[in-house]
């Protein structure tokens, strides 16, 4: 589909600088980029601006040359004085004629009303809380699918007059290759040998309910390195993560645990292009692997993937969950588990996992 250049014609209010802004989380941001780098291609004469959180600014490589991203310290502008002052400033830098909440929270309502008060055109996401919460609720669910966050992203910009075909087609796209230059991650690791095989694997989440349980993990990482021709790179940040992962990686072949490292999406993103596959929760990893084309089998487990959360191109069939009837409990796998046991990911066999994987090597 790229009849982009009819779309052109399609905006009515003639903007020439639109602003969007999604301040949170990883993976919704993450989620953003599709839709965002579409649009660039879709109106060259706009100029559009991703306004996010400055640790994440990073996650938008290699940008259309009409895409500007601005990263914001959130804490600098705390309470309604603090959001008054950012939008002061964001018309005084940037003077946008059109304002796209990507969001839809306290904070960016604020910075829409002031638009709208300045007579500049909004187009909120509408976040489908009523479907969502019809999904997930412990009566009555109705079990059915809703549309992706990316789906909600683009009806956003087409409220506001510019409809988006997908162009993207992930962030090396336009690299020879589609991939990473190994260079940029020399320091983790050489560059992969011919026949071997590179698996990436994100263990955590967010929430509990999102997180198959380390020792089964364990179970998953075992089986693979004892295979000669696999390498295994363990994806993750905090402390306990961390000393978890540098533990795996202290004691089975094979595997680097990028978790104490403090990289930076750069450089894991350009290593991610280069596996064969990685093995992630319903977390921001599935999204940074889905940015780059690489295949992610997927554990859900408090969640679903009808919340429309499934990463970007990513294969039904590469989605692991159990069809139980108290899933999903919720949208973010924030809630405790009513059993008490989170039977969702720990009725998971470790041999199932393995299974999906060994599809790609």
């Amino acid at each position: 589909m790229s009849h982009c250049h009819d779309l052109a014609v399609s905006n009515p209010h003639g903007l020439k600088r639109v602003l969007a802004v999604r301040l949170s989380a990883l993976g919704d941001v993450a989620m953003t980029v599709p839709v965002l780098y579409s649009a660039c291609l879709c109106y060259p004469d706009i100029e559009f601006t991703m306004v996010t959180r400055k640790s994440m600014t990073s996650v938008f490589l290699n940008p259309p040359r009409n895409l500007r991203v601005l990263g914001v310290n959130l804490e600098e502008y705390e309470g309604l004085g603090g959001l008054r002052r950012l939008y002061r400033k964001l018309r005084a830098d940037l003077d946008f004629d059109g304002f796209i909440d990507l969001h839809d929270v306290l904070r960016t309502k604020v910075l829409a009303l002031q638009c709208r008060m300045s007579g500049i055109p909004v187009a909120v996401i509408n976040k489908g809380r009523k479907g969502k919460r019809a999904l997930t609720r412990r009566n009555n669910k109705v079990l059915l699918p809703l549309s992706s966050s990316r789906a909600r992203y683009r009806q956003a910009f087409h409220k506001i007059g510019l409809p988006v075909d997908t162009r993207f087609e992930g962030l090396f796209a336009d690299i020879p290759g589609g991939k990473g230059d190994p260079e940029v991650f020399a320091s983790v690791t050489a560059p992969k040998s011919p026949g071997e095989k590179w698996v990436g694997i994100a263990p955590f989440a967010k929430h509990q309910g999102k997180i198959y349980p380390p020792e089964l993990m364990e179970e998953v990482v075992s089986a693979l390195s004892a295979r000669e021709d696999v390498r295994i790179f363990l994806f993750g940040g905090g402390p306990v993560e961390r000393e978890v992962l540098d533990d795996w990686a202290a004691r089975y072949p094979r595997v680097i645990s990028l978790a104490a490292k403090r990289l930076g999406f750069p450089l894991e993103l350009a290593l991610a292009s280069h596996l064969d596959v990685m093995v992630s929760m319903d977390s921001a990893n599935m999204h940074l692997a889905s940015l780059v084309c690489t295949p992610v089998v997927s554990i859900w487990g408090a969640t679903h993937p009808y919340c429309g959360f499934k990463g970007w191109r990513q294969r039904e069939d590469d989605i692991i969950q159990l069809p139980m009837t108290c899933r999903p409990c919720s949208v973010f796998g924030n809630k405790p588990c009513y059993r008490g046991d989170y039977l969702c990911l720990r009725g998971i066999a470790p041999r199932a996992v393995v299974a999906k994987v060994e599809k790609y090597l």
